[in-house]
């Protein structure tokens, strides 16, 4: 078998991988990748002749219409054949809401939560694609229409971003007052989408109760709480990845509420994980804090978790979030990545993420999920470009001989464990910030191939569908709200060149949903830092604080108000640059 089936080495006879690396730019050969597609390998002049040359701009401009093209169809078919429901079902052409006749039918009920959810999530790409007449009539018809007083019981992860996210987002849209996207505003707005999230986010506050650990329960209902029968099993992603949307809302509130719960709820899985190896697993009990779950990876029950600690770094310069991060980051590098030490040169295969025991770094499974694509995205964020092009090379040569990324793939085996493609984002997000560090055209060519590939395999009557199985390309009837806010958002920003978003000189940050917030200042500020020390400290007079009990979050909270408190407090740390040095060479295909 290859090379990724063994483990990365003794202490004895070698060194802790060194991150991020700079090597020199470098590809990775064609030859390197075609144990992964069976054999199939192919000379490399196919691929200098079809990737290496540059991108026409004509071409350019074609597919930054046909990426608008697919929003609009997904968007207007919503529109006029589901909304006020959640989702479209596109085959069909008629809308879906939870499914109320089966509450064990988590697959919808934990995101579907009768509140129209598809305009909301949408709300940020309309603004993006510079429809200010759409995205204004969307926001006044959220603001009209859209409730969270009902009876539903929704994953508090999937509330959050897709959600609570989406409003922030479009809230810092409406009211930014340089407006790079054109004239977004809205006459007579009176942070309407503001208190719109506030209201959300108290709803999903019970998931943070009666938690011996901190860490919240899955579920709540939007009305009663978290249910009776609830289950007291989380995963890792779900429960530590909040602080970006929880962050953002305290800080534009003044409210240290739900900062202060998504932290203390991080800092809980934390502290659990594996003294031996830094690593996490993908579930938790939340009362006894026993992992349930000991599979350590980068796909699901752990990818955003990661991510957050990252982007809660950028956005609110915690120097926390940082050291965790980049010990984490040093856990992966030890124990799940496999392969040799560079991309394009030695003895072995070329470098893949494997999923292992959290307490011993062995290897529990040869498969790969789709999820995973985001990671090198991730690692542009810090500089990690070298490591980003050879991984996301792999998962590009996937996408190339199926038409789409199977749900799991299975890398020994050389075939998916699981076939069905939801119209994920990931691959698409990967390839968007690649291009934004290299500004190499390889990357426009993978968006082009992408971009096909939708139109010709999951396209349907009334929106895009689901595939089913990659290999047959049949479909299932249902088309999620992330093709809109993520999807598609990413495609059109990777072949729209001139968009405010790279050229407004604003700095901006995506959610692990696609929803576009901006770097700023305002976000640093923090009025209630004594809070977020475990045993309390000084604040800066000198005087001793205290941290607030769960019991006191009631009375925190009730000082609330949608007016962000001044503070002369500044947080300055530089952030790191994406754009980094341009890479000269072509990315090789598999």
């Amino acid at each position: 078998g290859p090379s990724w089936l063994q483990p990365p080495g003794t202490a004895a006879t070698q060194s802790p991988r060194k991150v991020p690396r700079r090597p020199e730019p470098g590809v990775c050969g064609p030859a390197h990748w075609g144990y992964v597609l069976g054999g199939r390998d192919r000379g490399p002049d196919e691929y200098e002749k079809r990737y290496s040359g540059a991108f026409p701009p004509q071409l350019r401009a074609q597919m930054r219409d046909l990426a608008r093209g697919m929003f609009v169809f997904g968007y207007d078919n919503y529109m006029a054949h589901a909304f006020p429901q959640d989702e479209l079902n596109p085959i069909h052409c008629r809308g879906r809401g939870p499914d109320r006749g089966d509450p064990s039918n988590l697959n919808i009920n934990d995101v579907l939560g009768n509140y129209s959810l598809t305009l909301v999530d949408a709300l940020d790409t309309l603004a993006v694609m510079g429809n200010s007449s759409e995205f204004q009539k969307a926001v006044k018809l959220v603001i009209n229409t859209v409730s969270f007083d009902k009876d539903s019981t929704v994953q508090v992860f999937e509330a959050t971003i897709r959600v609570l996210g989406s409003l922030l987002s479009a809230h810092r849209i409406i009211t930014d007052s340089k407006q790079p996207f054109g004239d977004m505003t809205i006459k007579d707005y009176d942070n309407e989408l503001l208190y719109m999230a506030h209201d959300l986010a108290v709803r999903l506050l019970p998931a943070f109760e009666n938690t011996k650990t901190g860490i919240p329960y899955p579920r709540v209902n939007l009305k009663t709480g978290v249910p009776p029968d609830t289950n007291n099993e989380t995963c890792t992603a779900g429960a530590g990845s909040l602080l970006v949307e929880f962050g953002i809302l305290s800080r534009l509130l003044g409210d240290s509420t739900f900062e202060w719960v998504a932290r203390r709820a991080v800092k809980a899985l934390w502290n659990l994980r594996s003294n031996d190896t830094g690593l996490l697993g993908n579930v938790v009990n939340i009362q006894t804090g026993h992992w349930v779950g000991k599979q350590s990876g980068l796909g699901a029950g752990l990818d955003s978790f990661y991510e957050y600690l990252l982007k809660s770094y950028i956005l609110f310069g915690e120097k926390e979030d940082l050291e965790m991060f980049n010990a984490a980051y040093q856990s992966i590098q030890n124990y799940l990545r496999r392969g040799r030490e560079a991309c394009n040169e030695g003895e072995g295969d070329p470098p893949l993420y494997v999923n292992v025991n959290m307490f011993s770094g062995q290897l529990m499974n040869t498969w790969i999920d789709s999820l995973q694509a985001f990671f090198p995205g991730l690692q542009v964020l810090i500089g990690d470009v070298e490591d980003a092009i050879c991984l996301h090379a792999f998962y590009y040569a996937i996408w190339k001989r199926y038409g789409a990324l199977p749900e799991r793939y299975n890398w020994q085996l050389q075939a998916p464990d699981v076939l069905f493609y939801p119209l994920r984002p990931e691959l698409v997000e990967s390839t968007y910030l690649l291009y934004q560090a290299t500004k190499n055209p390889f990357y426009l060519h993978v968006g082009m191939d992408i971009l096909q590939s939708l139109e010709k395999y999951t396209k349907v009557k009334c929106g895009y569908a689901t595939l089913h199985h990659v290999i047959d390309k049949s479909t299932e009837d249902r088309m999620e709200s992330f093709f809109l806010s993520e999807t598609c958002k990413y495609l059109y920003l990777l072949f729209d060149e001139d968009n405010p978003v790279h050229k407004s000189g604003t700095r901006y940050m995506f959610t692990t949903e696609g929803h576009i917030v901006s770097v700023d200042e305002h976000l640093r500020e923090l009025p209630w830092k004594e809070f977020f020390s475990e045993e309390g400290g000084q604040d800066q007079g000198g005087k001793s604080v205290h941290r607030p009990k769960p019991h006191e979050l009631k009375v925190i909270n009730s000082s609330s108000n949608c007016n962000r408190v001044p503070d002369e407090r500044r947080y300055s740390l530089p952030l790191k640059s994406i754009y980094m040095r341009q890479i000269d060479q072509m990315v090789g295909l598999i």
